[in-house]
């Protein structure tokens, strides 16, 4: 796998020059199934994450709780644009995306988004969503727009439509599932690459290789997989919604994987903790 030494986080501020030259963190919290409803979960966890130092906050429309992260971000004590607010597209249609959008600022209440992204190819319509995602841009409510799940043949066809490049693909990425065709067609291709479930959603955790790699690095597990992301210079955004966790969760960048444990990680075999939109056709 072909590394971007230079994206490689150094701290919580650390960020990465997109291809359309907004800056991006590379590190965050992410949102999926962090509980919703006002003084929730949700609201909490990006409270004590952006208090912690926190810039990146990832969401999603199917989620539900894009209200929760905007409450959050308001009650956290961080002025708006030191943040970057990610959130994305569900299900794929022109007018539904401008109609979602609408919603998803309507309840994010933050002025506008950071970045936004197509959920995923499996629906359909992508050219035409992603049109409409390019004007929302030029209205100045979106700063950057990117894609999620896409594969190589995807991304192919954006291109072949004549489409600016996507500046992000979020993807699955852990060391049960490296992506390494997508993630190296991204690299040469000025796509960042960010990854999402860094963490398996805790089924790898007590892996017996992540367990003796955490022992002989004295660290969590979990410390263990964020740092490969780390060191891989992906986009990570650990989700967490418990205090001490999303602390915890921040210690990767004062150490480094020693050789063995890399070695060890860089060859596991092949699973998955989430879909795979990737590999689904191309449907316009």
């Amino acid at each position: 796998m072909k590394e971007d030494m230079s994206s490689i986080a150094k701290d919580l501020t650390s960020r990465v020059k997109l291809n359309d030259g907004v800056t991006m963190p590379l590190f965050g919290l992410g949102m999926y199934l962090s509980g919703s409803g006002q003084g929730g979960q949700a609201e909490h966890a990006v409270i004590h994450a952006v208090s912690t130092g926190y810039k990146l906050l990832d969401t999603a429309e199917f989620y539900g709780n894009e209200a929760d992260v905007g409450r959050g971000i308001k009650n956290g004590g961080v002025k708006r644009e030191d943040l970057f607010v990610v959130t994305k597209l569900w299900e794929n249609g022109y007018d539904r995306c401008k109609k979602i959008f609408n919603k998803s600022l309507k309840m994010l209440d933050i002025g506008y988004v950071d970045l936004y992204l197509i959920h995923s190819p499996s629906t359909g319509k992508c050219v035409e969503t992603y049109k409409a995602m390019l004007e929302l841009k030029q209205e100045g409510l979106v700063r950057s727009v990117g894609v999620s799940n896409f594969g190589v043949h995807h991304l192919e066809r954006l291109r072949e439509a004549g489409l600016p490049t996507p500046s992000v693909n979020q993807i699955e990425l852990h060391p049960w599932q490296q992506k390494k065709d997508i993630v190296e067609y991204c690299r040469q291709n000025g796509i960042t690459v960010m990854g999402y479930s860094p963490l398996t959603k805790g089924q790898k955790l007590s892996d017996k290789s992540v367990l003796e790699i955490a022992k002989r690095h004295n660290k969590s597990p979990a410390q263990i997989l964020i740092r490969w992301s780390v060191e891989h210079g992906f986009i990570t955004i650990p989700k967490s919604s418990d205090p001490g966790r999303i602390e915890q969760n921040t210690d990767v960048f004062s150490w480094s994987l020693d050789q063995d444990a890399l070695k060890i990680l860089n060859g596991m075999p092949d699973w998955s903790c989430s879909w795979n939109p990737c590999i689904t056709p191309w449907r316009g």
